[in-house]
Protein backbone atom coordinates (compact mmCIF):
# COMPACT_ATOMS: atom_id res chain seq x y z
CA UNK A 1 0.00 0.00 0.00
CA UNK A 2 0.81 3.39 -0.67
CA UNK A 3 1.68 5.67 2.80
CA UNK A 4 -1.79 7.70 2.05
CA UNK A 5 -3.51 4.59 2.01
CA UNK A 6 -1.64 3.27 4.43
CA UNK A 7 -3.19 6.33 6.93
CA UNK A 8 -6.45 5.80 5.79
CA UNK A 9 -6.83 1.93 6.39
CA UNK A 10 -5.21 2.25 10.31
CA UNK A 11 -7.29 5.40 10.66
CA UNK A 12 -10.56 3.58 9.80
CA UNK A 13 -9.09 0.71 12.04
CA UNK A 14 -8.95 3.37 15.26
CA UNK A 15 -12.52 4.42 14.34
CA UNK A 16 -13.79 0.69 14.61
CA UNK A 17 -11.69 0.19 17.78
CA UNK A 18 -13.42 3.62 19.32
CA UNK A 19 -17.03 2.58 18.49
CA UNK A 20 -16.22 -1.29 19.95
CA UNK A 21 -16.12 -3.42 17.03
CA UNK A 22 -13.38 -5.78 16.50
CA UNK A 23 -10.74 -4.89 14.73
CA UNK A 24 -8.22 -6.90 12.79
CA UNK A 25 -5.62 -6.33 10.23
CA UNK A 26 -3.47 -8.68 9.13
CA UNK A 27 -6.16 -11.55 8.53
CA UNK A 28 -8.74 -12.94 10.86
CA UNK A 29 -7.71 -16.29 11.22
CA UNK A 30 -4.04 -14.74 12.31
CA UNK A 31 -5.14 -12.89 15.14
CA UNK A 32 -7.66 -15.82 16.23
CA UNK A 33 -4.67 -17.72 16.18
CA UNK A 34 -2.98 -15.82 18.56
CA UNK A 35 -0.18 -14.33 16.28
CA UNK A 36 -1.30 -11.14 15.85
CA UNK A 37 -3.02 -8.83 18.08
CA UNK A 38 -2.80 -8.43 22.40
CA UNK A 39 -2.41 -12.31 22.50
CA UNK A 40 1.07 -11.61 23.11
CA UNK A 41 0.51 -9.19 26.40
CA UNK A 42 0.17 -10.66 29.70
CA UNK A 43 -0.52 -7.27 31.75
CA UNK A 44 -3.66 -6.16 29.28
CA UNK A 45 -5.81 -5.80 32.63
CA UNK A 46 -4.36 -2.65 33.38
CA UNK A 47 -5.13 -1.06 29.86
CA UNK A 48 -8.41 0.42 28.79
CA UNK A 49 -10.52 -1.55 26.14
CA UNK A 50 -10.10 0.37 23.59
CA UNK A 51 -6.29 0.13 23.71
CA UNK A 52 -6.01 -3.69 23.71
CA UNK A 53 -8.98 -3.75 21.07
CA UNK A 54 -6.42 -1.76 18.85
CA UNK A 55 -3.78 -3.52 19.06
CA UNK A 56 -2.26 -4.12 15.69
CA UNK A 57 1.26 -5.69 16.85
CA UNK A 58 3.10 -8.98 16.15
CA UNK A 59 4.81 -9.43 19.65
CA UNK A 60 5.22 -7.51 22.49
CA UNK A 61 8.43 -5.19 22.23
CA UNK A 62 7.56 -3.79 25.59
CA UNK A 63 9.01 -7.27 27.50
CA UNK A 64 12.16 -7.28 25.68
CA UNK A 65 12.77 -4.03 25.98
CA UNK A 66 14.34 -4.02 29.71
CA UNK A 67 13.00 -0.25 30.16
CA UNK A 68 14.12 0.98 33.43
CA UNK A 69 12.79 3.88 36.13
CA UNK A 70 13.38 7.18 34.76
CA UNK A 71 14.25 6.08 31.40
CA UNK A 72 12.52 7.80 27.94
CA UNK A 73 11.26 5.95 25.14
CA UNK A 74 9.81 6.31 21.68
CA UNK A 75 7.11 4.15 19.79
CA UNK A 76 7.51 4.26 16.58
CA UNK A 77 3.65 3.79 15.39
CA UNK A 78 2.63 4.03 18.18
CA UNK A 79 -1.28 2.86 16.84
CA UNK A 80 -4.16 2.99 19.97
CA UNK A 81 -1.16 3.03 22.18
CA UNK A 82 -0.63 -0.40 24.20
CA UNK A 83 2.51 -0.25 23.79
CA UNK A 84 3.25 3.13 25.29
CA UNK A 85 0.95 2.92 28.04
CA UNK A 86 2.90 -0.31 29.23
CA UNK A 87 6.18 1.34 28.89
CA UNK A 88 5.21 4.63 31.14
CA UNK A 89 4.08 2.19 33.88
CA UNK A 90 7.68 0.62 33.70
CA UNK A 91 9.71 3.82 33.29
CA UNK A 92 7.67 5.40 36.06
CA UNK A 93 6.94 9.23 36.48
CA UNK A 94 10.60 10.06 36.39
CA UNK A 95 10.26 8.67 32.64
CA UNK A 96 8.51 9.30 29.80
CA UNK A 97 7.32 7.96 26.63
CA UNK A 98 6.31 9.16 23.22
CA UNK A 99 4.11 7.70 20.96
CA UNK A 100 4.44 8.89 16.82
CA UNK A 101 1.98 8.32 14.39
CA UNK A 102 0.96 9.40 11.30
CA UNK A 103 -2.49 8.77 11.76
CA UNK A 104 -5.08 11.80 13.32
CA UNK A 105 -7.79 9.29 14.15
CA UNK A 106 -5.33 6.72 16.13
CA UNK A 107 -3.57 9.59 17.80
CA UNK A 108 -7.23 11.10 19.33
CA UNK A 109 -8.21 7.25 20.29
CA UNK A 110 -4.31 6.79 22.01
CA UNK A 111 -4.80 10.08 23.41
CA UNK A 112 -8.41 9.16 25.03
CA UNK A 113 -6.98 5.85 26.34
CA UNK A 114 -4.13 7.80 27.86
CA UNK A 115 -6.34 9.97 29.88
CA UNK A 116 -8.47 6.69 30.51
CA UNK A 117 -5.75 4.84 31.99
CA UNK A 118 -4.40 8.15 34.13
CA UNK A 119 -0.97 8.27 32.61
CA UNK A 120 0.81 11.61 33.06
CA UNK A 121 3.89 10.82 31.68
CA UNK A 122 3.11 9.70 27.81
CA UNK A 123 2.82 12.35 24.96
CA UNK A 124 1.27 11.67 21.35
CA UNK A 125 3.06 13.25 18.20
CA UNK A 126 1.82 13.34 15.01
CA UNK A 127 4.57 12.71 12.10
CA UNK A 128 6.04 9.89 10.46
CA UNK A 129 8.42 7.22 11.38
CA UNK A 130 10.57 8.37 8.66
CA UNK A 131 11.21 11.54 10.17
CA UNK A 132 10.25 11.78 13.76
CA UNK A 133 9.29 14.70 15.33
CA UNK A 134 12.28 14.21 18.05
CA UNK A 135 15.50 15.70 18.73
CA UNK A 136 19.19 14.75 18.62
CA UNK A 137 19.86 12.03 21.09
CA UNK A 138 16.72 12.51 23.07
CA UNK A 139 15.41 8.95 23.76
CA UNK A 140 16.71 6.19 25.68
CA UNK A 141 14.86 3.57 24.23
CA UNK A 142 12.73 3.06 20.54
CA UNK A 143 10.28 0.55 20.42
CA UNK A 144 8.13 -0.93 17.31
CA UNK A 145 5.35 -3.11 16.84
CA UNK A 146 5.09 -4.75 13.31
CA UNK A 147 4.70 -1.08 11.93
CA UNK A 148 8.60 -0.82 10.42
CA UNK A 149 7.18 -3.56 7.91
CA UNK A 150 4.80 -0.92 6.47
CA UNK A 151 7.45 2.05 5.26
CA UNK A 152 8.57 2.41 2.31
CA UNK A 153 11.89 3.68 2.85
CA UNK A 154 13.30 1.48 5.91
CA UNK A 155 16.70 3.08 6.01
CA UNK A 156 15.11 6.75 7.19
CA UNK A 157 13.52 4.58 9.47
CA UNK A 158 16.56 2.54 11.45
CA UNK A 159 18.50 6.39 10.73
CA UNK A 160 15.99 8.24 11.95
CA UNK A 161 15.59 5.83 15.32
CA UNK A 162 19.39 5.93 15.59
CA UNK A 163 19.56 10.11 15.23
CA UNK A 164 17.14 10.36 18.28
CA UNK A 165 18.89 7.54 20.23
CA UNK A 166 21.59 8.49 23.49
CA UNK A 167 24.67 7.04 22.97
CA UNK A 168 23.86 3.43 24.51
CA UNK A 169 20.33 3.64 23.27
CA UNK A 170 18.73 0.16 22.67
CA UNK A 171 16.54 -0.71 19.77
CA UNK A 172 13.44 -3.10 20.34
CA UNK A 173 10.98 -3.78 17.79
CA UNK A 174 8.35 -6.73 17.06
CA UNK A 175 8.30 -6.59 13.32
CA UNK A 176 7.25 -9.14 10.01
CA UNK A 177 10.47 -10.76 8.48
CA UNK A 178 11.64 -12.87 5.97
CA UNK A 179 14.01 -15.87 6.26
CA UNK A 180 15.62 -14.97 2.96
CA UNK A 181 14.14 -13.28 -0.54
CA UNK A 182 10.97 -14.72 -0.97
CA UNK A 183 9.88 -15.42 -4.75
CA UNK A 184 7.14 -13.51 -5.96
CA UNK A 185 4.64 -16.58 -5.66
CA UNK A 186 5.33 -17.55 -2.03
CA UNK A 187 5.03 -13.24 -1.40
CA UNK A 188 1.75 -13.40 -2.88
CA UNK A 189 0.91 -16.62 -0.93
CA UNK A 190 1.80 -15.29 2.52
CA UNK A 191 0.19 -11.62 1.71
CA UNK A 192 -3.32 -13.43 0.95
CA UNK A 193 -3.12 -15.21 4.74
CA UNK A 194 -1.89 -12.39 6.32
CA UNK A 195 -2.05 -9.38 4.86
CA UNK A 196 1.15 -7.59 5.65
CA UNK A 197 4.28 -9.10 4.23
CA UNK A 198 4.85 -6.86 1.00
CA UNK A 199 7.33 -4.85 3.31
CA UNK A 200 8.93 -7.84 5.07
CA UNK A 201 12.78 -7.60 4.70
CA UNK A 202 14.82 -10.41 4.72
CA UNK A 203 16.38 -11.11 7.86
CA UNK A 204 20.23 -10.54 6.35
CA UNK A 205 19.12 -6.85 5.04
CA UNK A 206 17.56 -5.84 8.35
CA UNK A 207 20.60 -6.20 9.45
CA UNK A 208 22.58 -5.12 6.80
CA UNK A 209 20.66 -1.79 6.98
CA UNK A 210 21.20 -1.60 10.85
CA UNK A 211 25.08 -1.79 10.40
CA UNK A 212 24.40 1.04 7.97
CA UNK A 213 22.34 2.97 10.39
CA UNK A 214 25.27 2.64 13.37
CA UNK A 215 23.83 0.05 15.24
CA UNK A 216 25.82 -2.58 16.73
CA UNK A 217 25.00 -6.06 18.61
CA UNK A 218 22.31 -7.17 16.47
CA UNK A 219 19.75 -10.10 17.13
CA UNK A 220 16.76 -10.84 15.14
CA UNK A 221 15.35 -13.93 16.65
CA UNK A 222 12.07 -15.30 14.89
CA UNK A 223 9.04 -15.97 16.70
CA UNK A 224 5.72 -17.28 15.05
CA UNK A 225 5.97 -19.08 11.77
CA UNK A 226 3.48 -17.56 9.35
CA UNK A 227 4.58 -20.07 6.31
CA UNK A 228 6.43 -19.09 3.09
CA UNK A 229 9.43 -18.41 5.00
CA UNK A 230 7.78 -15.26 6.75
CA UNK A 231 8.37 -15.22 10.61
CA UNK A 232 7.53 -12.45 13.22
CA UNK A 233 10.46 -11.40 14.89
CA UNK A 234 12.30 -10.05 17.87
CA UNK A 235 14.58 -7.19 16.57
CA UNK A 236 17.11 -5.85 18.98
CA UNK A 237 20.27 -3.61 18.50
CA UNK A 238 22.13 -1.04 20.22
CA UNK A 239 23.78 2.39 19.62
CA UNK A 240 27.32 2.89 20.54
CA UNK A 241 28.12 3.90 24.20
CA UNK A 242 30.38 7.45 23.97
CA UNK A 243 31.92 9.78 26.41
CA UNK A 244 29.18 12.93 27.02
CA UNK A 245 29.17 15.61 23.86
CA UNK A 246 30.61 12.35 21.92
CA UNK A 247 28.94 10.08 19.40
CA UNK A 248 29.86 6.91 17.90
CA UNK A 249 28.31 6.81 13.68
CA UNK A 250 29.66 5.16 10.72
CA UNK A 251 32.40 6.81 8.82
CA UNK A 252 31.19 8.79 5.64
CA UNK A 253 32.61 10.17 2.58
CA UNK A 254 31.99 13.44 3.95
CA UNK A 255 34.12 13.01 6.80
CA UNK A 256 37.39 12.65 4.49
CA UNK A 257 39.39 15.32 5.69
CA UNK A 258 38.75 15.57 9.22
CA UNK A 259 39.74 11.52 9.04
CA UNK A 260 42.91 12.35 7.18
CA UNK A 261 43.77 15.12 9.59
CA UNK A 262 43.47 12.93 12.69
CA UNK A 263 45.39 10.60 11.20
CA UNK A 264 48.40 12.92 10.03
CA UNK A 265 48.31 14.23 14.15
CA UNK A 266 48.60 10.78 14.88
CA UNK A 267 51.62 10.17 12.72
CA UNK A 268 53.24 13.26 14.16
CA UNK A 269 53.31 11.87 17.58
CA UNK A 270 55.58 9.01 15.82
CA UNK A 271 54.08 6.25 18.09
CA UNK A 272 51.05 5.59 15.88
CA UNK A 273 52.63 3.84 12.17
CA UNK A 274 56.16 3.66 10.71
CA UNK A 275 53.86 5.66 8.41
CA UNK A 276 55.27 9.45 8.15
CA UNK A 277 52.31 10.90 5.68
CA UNK A 278 48.85 9.91 5.16
CA UNK A 279 47.69 8.37 1.97
CA UNK A 280 44.98 10.23 -0.24
CA UNK A 281 41.23 9.45 0.89
CA UNK A 282 41.09 7.11 -2.69
CA UNK A 283 43.74 5.17 -1.27
CA UNK A 284 42.85 5.04 2.57
CA UNK A 285 38.94 4.39 1.74
CA UNK A 286 40.39 1.60 -1.06
CA UNK A 287 42.82 -0.12 1.38
CA UNK A 288 39.59 -0.75 4.11
CA UNK A 289 36.26 -2.88 4.87
CA UNK A 290 33.37 -0.57 3.66
CA UNK A 291 31.60 -1.90 6.69
CA UNK A 292 33.42 -1.61 9.28
CA UNK A 293 34.67 2.00 9.75
CA UNK A 294 33.77 3.92 12.70
CA UNK A 295 34.20 8.29 13.84
CA UNK A 296 33.99 9.69 17.14
CA UNK A 297 32.20 13.23 16.50
CA UNK A 298 31.76 15.59 18.95
CA UNK A 299 28.15 16.51 19.69
CA UNK A 300 28.43 20.34 19.31
CA UNK A 301 30.56 21.15 16.32
CA UNK A 302 30.38 17.74 14.88
CA UNK A 303 34.17 17.61 14.11
CA UNK A 304 35.71 14.20 14.00
CA UNK A 305 37.87 13.36 17.16
CA UNK A 306 39.07 9.93 16.34
CA UNK A 307 37.99 7.17 13.86
CA UNK A 308 38.62 3.56 13.48
CA UNK A 309 38.65 1.27 10.41
CA UNK A 310 40.20 -2.26 9.28
CA UNK A 311 41.42 -4.23 6.62
CA UNK A 312 41.20 -7.51 5.19
CA UNK A 313 44.66 -9.28 6.12
CA UNK A 314 43.65 -11.91 3.33
CA UNK A 315 41.63 -12.26 0.20
CA UNK A 316 41.85 -16.35 1.06
CA UNK A 317 38.68 -17.28 2.14
CA UNK A 318 39.76 -19.40 5.09
CA UNK A 319 40.81 -15.67 6.44
CA UNK A 320 37.39 -14.27 5.75
CA UNK A 321 36.96 -13.09 9.55
CA UNK A 322 39.79 -12.30 10.20
CA UNK A 323 40.77 -8.42 9.91
CA UNK A 324 43.69 -5.85 10.72
CA UNK A 325 42.52 -2.62 12.52
CA UNK A 326 43.74 0.79 13.31
CA UNK A 327 42.47 3.33 15.54
CA UNK A 328 43.18 6.78 16.03
CA UNK A 329 42.28 9.62 18.33
CA UNK A 330 43.63 13.34 17.93
CA UNK A 331 45.93 13.62 20.35
CA UNK A 332 44.48 17.11 21.65
CA UNK A 333 41.47 14.49 22.73
CA UNK A 334 43.20 11.57 24.01
CA UNK A 335 42.61 10.19 27.41
CA UNK A 336 38.87 11.05 27.21
CA UNK A 337 37.47 7.54 26.53
CA UNK A 338 37.00 7.96 23.05
CA UNK A 339 39.49 5.46 21.74
CA UNK A 340 37.85 3.15 24.35
CA UNK A 341 34.46 4.00 22.63
CA UNK A 342 35.36 3.60 19.64
CA UNK A 343 37.54 0.34 19.57
CA UNK A 344 33.93 -1.07 21.56
CA UNK A 345 32.08 -0.31 18.88
CA UNK A 346 34.10 -1.74 16.51
CA UNK A 347 34.60 -4.92 17.89
CA UNK A 348 30.62 -5.18 18.02
CA UNK A 349 30.14 -4.45 14.55
CA UNK A 350 32.75 -6.95 14.09
CA UNK A 351 30.99 -9.57 15.56
CA UNK A 352 28.10 -8.90 13.87
CA UNK A 353 29.59 -9.16 10.75
CA UNK A 354 31.00 -12.64 11.35
CA UNK A 355 34.56 -11.40 12.34
CA UNK A 356 36.27 -14.01 14.44
CA UNK A 357 39.59 -12.47 15.14
CA UNK A 358 40.63 -8.77 15.01
CA UNK A 359 44.72 -8.33 14.62
CA UNK A 360 47.35 -5.58 14.50
CA UNK A 361 51.00 -3.71 15.92
CA UNK A 362 51.53 -1.73 18.49
CA UNK A 363 54.95 0.19 19.12
CA UNK A 364 56.16 -1.46 22.57
CA UNK A 365 56.74 2.45 23.50
CA UNK A 366 53.09 3.04 22.99
CA UNK A 367 51.98 2.15 26.48
CA UNK A 368 48.41 4.06 26.32
CA UNK A 369 47.62 1.90 22.71
CA UNK A 370 48.71 -1.39 24.31
CA UNK A 371 46.91 -0.83 27.71
CA UNK A 372 43.63 0.23 25.75
CA UNK A 373 43.75 -2.73 23.96
CA UNK A 374 44.29 -4.96 26.55
CA UNK A 375 41.67 -3.48 28.71
CA UNK A 376 39.47 -4.91 25.54
CA UNK A 377 40.26 -7.93 25.74
CA UNK A 378 43.19 -8.17 23.15
CA UNK A 379 46.72 -9.57 24.21
CA UNK A 380 50.20 -9.90 23.37
CA UNK A 381 51.24 -12.83 21.01
CA UNK A 382 54.44 -12.57 20.03
CA UNK A 383 57.17 -8.98 18.88
CA UNK A 384 59.04 -8.47 15.79
CA UNK A 385 61.99 -7.24 17.55
CA UNK A 386 63.61 -4.46 15.36
CA UNK A 387 61.52 -4.84 12.41
CA UNK A 388 61.79 -1.16 10.86
CA UNK A 389 63.90 1.87 11.35
CA UNK A 390 61.56 4.53 12.24
CA UNK A 391 62.80 8.50 12.96
CA UNK A 392 66.34 7.13 13.14
CA UNK A 393 65.56 4.48 15.57
CA UNK A 394 65.26 0.95 14.87
CA UNK A 395 61.61 -0.15 16.25
CA UNK A 396 60.44 -3.37 17.70
CA UNK A 397 56.66 -4.12 17.27
CA UNK A 398 53.96 -5.97 19.64
CA UNK A 399 51.55 -8.15 17.59
CA UNK A 400 48.48 -8.03 19.62
CA UNK A 401 45.06 -9.81 18.41
CA UNK A 402 41.42 -10.09 19.80
CA UNK A 403 39.72 -13.67 19.31
CA UNK A 404 35.83 -13.09 19.65
CA UNK A 405 34.13 -15.21 22.41
CA UNK A 406 30.73 -15.20 20.28
CA UNK A 407 31.84 -15.47 16.66
CA UNK A 408 33.70 -18.24 15.13
CA UNK A 409 33.29 -20.61 17.59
Amino acid sequence: MAHDEIIAHYSALARDADAGRTVADCGQDAFEQGRFGAAGYAELGVLPEAAVRASLGCGNPVAVAELRDGEVVLDLGSGGGIDVLLSARRVGARGKVYGVDASLDMLALARRNAEQAGAANVEFLHGTIERVPLPDRSVDVVISNCVINLSGDKAAVLAEASRVLRPGGRFGVSDVVAEGALDPEARAAAERRIGCVAGALPVPEYRRLLAAAGFTNVRIALTADHGDGVHSALVQAVKPAAPPQVEIRPMRAGDADQVLAVYQAGLDTGQASFETVVPRWEGFTAARLPGLRYVACDTGTGQVLGWVAAAAVSARPVYAGVVEHSVYVHPDRQARGIGRALLAAFIAAGEDAGVWMIQSGVFGENAASLALHQALGFRVVGTRERVGCHRGLWRDVLLIERRSAVTGL
